[in-house]
């Protein structure tokens, strides 16, 4: 039986003696670091912005301290575990500890970046603490598979979260950025420390926030837009009339197709706006 941290969440005893009564050790493979800060997981939960009508996924609840917070305000929350102890121990743990929430939980044991469809009610927001290896293809694929979801709340890597949020001509700003900019409108919401977890990581983490927003006017459907960033970022130091030369055909070709859409050949691609890629990809030559 799991004792409560005293305010229907999990702190630090209660989340190694979970781990210890499931002999559990955190694996690197799946990226696990556990919460143990009661007041980071009700912060979080705080900052998402969700309340009672609202249904939230989470991905990767782990021991369930965070989706402990966030059905304290929610409406409900799906909660997606690939480890199938966690999975089958969460509804357990909410019983314990929370009672009064448990019928606002269900469990989908899956692997999220395998997982398209998710049983109704569909979300509204994504809130999670995600694994530093899948969570830029988490984001974007939850963000393209439920058009439902219009706010984000993640927890991530400290250099993920910058990744995310920064604007063109940042010297961070890549492929991630530029792809999550089609869904939404992206800033960093708060730095974490270490700390708050167990194990503790060697970085901090960050949290960062997108609200969505409607995608670019293109002629080109996203999949095109999105192998362009890609083709762009490939090769970041060369000009984009270098770098787009093997999506276009040639560099000649590439130039045409950055002219026509108003952008300098010369340029790089961290210089460029999501809008500026879309133009370019819709005038990729035939």
């Amino acid at each position: 039986m799991t004792t409560p941290a005293g305010d229907g969440l999990l702190g630090a005893t209660q989340v190694r003696a979970l781990a210890a009564e499931l002999g559990l050790r955190p694996t690197k493979q799946w990226g696990q670091n556990f919460v143990i800060d009661a007041n980071t997981v009700r912060k979080i939960a705080r900052l998402s912005g969700v309340g009672p009508d609202d249904q939230v996924v989470e991905v990767g609840p782990g021991l369930g301290s965070l989706t402990l917070a966030l059905l304290e305000c929610a409406g409900g929350v799906t909660a997606v575990e690939i480890d199938p102890t966690l999975a089958a121990r969460l509804p357990q743990t909410v019983r314990e500890v929370a009672p009064d929430r448990a019928d606002r939980l269900q469990v989908v044991q899956a692997d999220a970046l395998r997982t398209p469809l998710l049983p109704d009610p569909q979300p509204v927001a994504l809130v999670a603490n995600l694994p530093y290896n899948v969570s830029v293809p988490v984001v974007l694929s939850y963000l393209e598979w439920f058009p439902s979801i219009t706010r984000v709340l993640v927890m991530v890597q400290w250099e993920v979260a910058e990744r995310l949020a920064s604007p063109p001509g940042s010297r961070v700003y890549g492929a991630p950025s530029a792809k999550a900019a089609w869904y939404a409108r992206v800033r960093l919401a708060d730095r974490v420390g270490r700390n708050v977890f167990w194990p503790a990581p060697n970085v901090d983490s960050g949290l960062v926030e997108m609200i969505r927003r409607d995608a670019p006017v293109s002629q080109a459907p996203r999949e095109a837009v999105f192998t362009c960033i890609d083709a762009a970022f490939a090769q970041r130091r060369k000009t984009l009339r270098s770098a787009l030369a093997g999506w276009a055909g040639s560099p000649a070709l590439a130039e045409q197709a950055l002219r026509a859409a108003g952008v300098d050949p010369g340029l790089r691609g961290e210089r460029l706006t999501i809008e500026a890629f879309a133009a370019i990809a819709a005038n990729r030559p035939a």
